[in-house]
């Protein structure tokens, strides 16, 4: 059987992956240098599921809700109210039911024309936030960065083949044809934005995401794999995505 890397870490079941990363955005949190903190969130049914825990009273009081600045990975370029908005997702899963009011909500600017001129204004918000146009490796962008993978080995809107995978100097960029449904165009960061980052967890649940997975794994040139963060990089996994022969 196949160990797996030692920052591979197998659960249950989704249920409990969503927990763990729970506890793991508390301790990130807590152990935050800065006044501020920058969470970068994700679209999917796990990292919802991890939202909700996050409203239960036991972790919701220990989240300094006031110093949290709340950005996304990637959007859809439809309405934040269309349901496949991943800030509407997190919105109404999440955000709105905060316990404290929050000024520090860094949706994708959707009011333009086009996802070019979006991912054009979400960068210059988030060198804004940053205080610098250039990124340091001695001082991430984001305190945590929330991923999932695609059945194709995508995350965020970084699809196989796409050409914003060479992306190394924009933060964010346009994705004008994705590389799975829904079939609309996206905004996206890129690798060097998501990599500046003091950790970076990726959620992993279902049998659907077994091959995808294995293959990240084995060290296959897919975007997930691309990732490599300046901080530290955890793989949250249920029994049913985990490779078959890994132990």
């Amino acid at each position: 059987m196949a160990t797996l890397p030692e920052n591979v870490h197998v659960f249950d079941n989704g249920e409990a992956v969503a927990q763990a990363a729970a506890a793991a955005f508390r301790d990130i949190i807590a152990s935050s240098p800065g006044d501020r903190i920058a969470v970068c969130l994700s679209g999917g049914s796990t990292p919802k599921r991890l939202y909700k825990l996050l409203l239960d009273k036991g972790n919701g009081r220990r989240i300094p809700w006031d110093r949290v600045h709340w950005f996304w990975g990637d959007e859809r370029f439809v309405p934040m109210r269309d349901e496949r908005s991943n800030a509407g997702m997190a919105w109404g899963a999440f955000l709105a039911h905060a316990p404290e009011p929050l000024d520090s909500v860094h949706v994708v600017p959707l009011t333009s024309n086009s996802a070019a001129h979006s991912a054009e204004l979400y960068e210059d918000e988030l060198k804004l936030f940053y205080g610098a146009d250039q990124l340091d490796p001695a001082r991430p962008l984001f305190d945590l960065v929330l991923l999932g993978l695609g059945e194709d080995g995508h995350t965020a809107s970084l699809f196989p083949g796409s050409p914003a995978l060479k992306e190394r100097e924009r933060w964010v960029t346009s994705v004008e044809e994705a590389g799975q449904a829904p079939f609309v165009p996206r905004v996206t960061l890129t690798l060097p934005a998501l990599e500046s980052a003091r950790e970076v967890l990726f959620l992993v649940s279902g049998a659907a995401k077994r091959t995808a997975l294995a293959r990240v794994l084995a060290g296959e040139e897919l975007p997930a794999a691309r990732v490599q963060p300046t901080g530290r990089l955890r793989w949250l996994v249920d029994r049913a995505a985990a490779p078959e022969d890994a132990s």
